[in-house]
């Protein structure tokens, strides 16, 4: 059968309507003001759902929750802080440190062991208030064992292995709880240089830098200390048996009935000057104890080249005032020393010299290099003074 009027018209009505439609929305756009989609409360996660796939629609929605105050809070902080990062600079930071705000600056360090769990506020059951290091060989261990029982649970022990053997130190107890570190064939200053900086060890009231040929049956760590303070000492050192293997420096020998001596008395005919080196303000550097304020100057006086240390003894009055008075020898709690040539077999030998020959050639040469440098420095310092 075929359509009638009224089915035929069908699709015509349906055209007009939709004309009319657009014709009406267009009537009423012109007939209003324009609006601002900023001025709408328009929730921005209907307006990105337009134009984003229904994931992320979901992930802005849960942006957009309400917050708890205290995460707000920190949102705002931490963005205070990303923003002000630029304006940091405090001069009076450490060299490096200038964009850090002062109070996260850790400026110093140590030497304590810590553990790998736990609160680190729990770590430390017991700081050691001084530090004793020893340069050692292996074959020396039993006299070094002998001298490191000599100080208490107050000290640190730290071992500098020249021979590069150190798990075999285990074999003391106290070895496990040391510090150990291993270079080949260097020298006590050469690890104090490196190892020892004075932020390192600032800790430590006292630092003991000792050879490892030393008997120690006469002395005690904490009587020493004890002396040391009694007396003032910034820098000093053990007195020397009269029985050691001979003596470099008269002042070092040991005077009996006397707690400390601090120069020679009278002045031998050597001496430069009664208030001069070797005759007064002067130790040794053979088992050293410097007071942390007076390492914090001699660690900048030791050369980076220059390992033996030689002429360094000469030079240690200038990091401390009134060095007459606080340099000295404690007489009362002394050693022996047995001038073991260990370092010198660690030296290089040829057809013509024995490796310790060597070694002490270059030990004579350093001394003359530091005293030329020490010299020249003086004269650069002074000269725009005098003019």
């Amino acid at each position: 059968m075929g359509a009638g009027p009224s089915a035929r018209s069908d699709p015509m009505r349906s055209v007009f309507t939709m004309l009319m439609a657009i014709a009406f929305g267009f009537f009423i756009g012109k007939s209003f003001p324009s609006l601002s989609i900023s001025k709408l409360s328009i929730p921005t996660s209907l307006i990105l759902c337009t134009e984003v796939s229904f994931p992320k629609c979901e992930a802005q929605e849960i942006k957009d929750r309400p917050r708890s105050s205290s995460l707000a809070s920190n949102e705002i902080q931490n963005s205070s802080a990303n923003q002000s990062q630029g304006d940091i600079w405090v001069p009076t930071n450490p060299r490096g440190a200038e964009r850090l705000p002062p109070g996260i600056v850790a400026a110093e360090s140590d030497l304590y062991l810590r553990k790998l769990w736990g609160n680190p506020s729990e770590d430390l059951t017991n700081k050691p208030k001084y530090l004793v290091t020893f340069t050692v060989g292996y074959k020396q261990r039993k006299n070094v064992d002998a001298a490191v029982k000599k100080f208490s649970g107050n000290f640190t022990i730290m071992m500098f292995h020249y021979d590069g053997r150190t798990t075999e130190w285990d074999e003391f107890e106290w070895s496990r709880k040391a510090i150990h570190v291993s270079v080949p064939k260097q020298t006590k200053w050469w690890y104090a240089k490196r190892f020892l900086h004075p932020d390192i060890v600032a800790p430590y009231e006292y630092i003991f830098i000792w050879d490892e040929d030393l008997g120690v049956e006469h002395f005690n760590a904490e009587e020493y200390i004890k002396l040391v303070r009694k007396h003032g000492l910034e820098i000093s050192q053990p007195a020397l048996d009269p029985k050691s293997k001979g003596f470099n420096w008269q002042i070092t020998r040991r005077r009996v009935g006397q707690e400390i001596h601090r120069d020679e008395n009278p002045s031998p005919p050597g001496c430069p000057g009664p208030r001069e080196p070797p005759c007064a303000g002067f130790v040794e550097i053979m088992a050293t104890v410097f007071s942390r304020d007076a390492w914090r100057c001699v660690w900048h006086l030791i050369q980076n080249d220059l390992v033996h240390g030689w002429g360094l003894d000469f030079s240690l009055r200038r990091c401390v005032e009134r060095a007459r008075e606080k340099i000295g020898v404690v007489d009362s709690q002394w050693i022996v020393h047995q001038a073991v040539p260990s370092l010198g077999d660690q030296g290089e030998a040829s057809q013509e010299k024995k490796p310790c020959q060597g070694v002490r050639e270059r030990c004579k040469m350093e001394w003359g290099m530091f005293n030329n440098r020490l010299v020249a420095a003086d004269e650069d310092y002074l000269r725009p003074k005098q003019s």
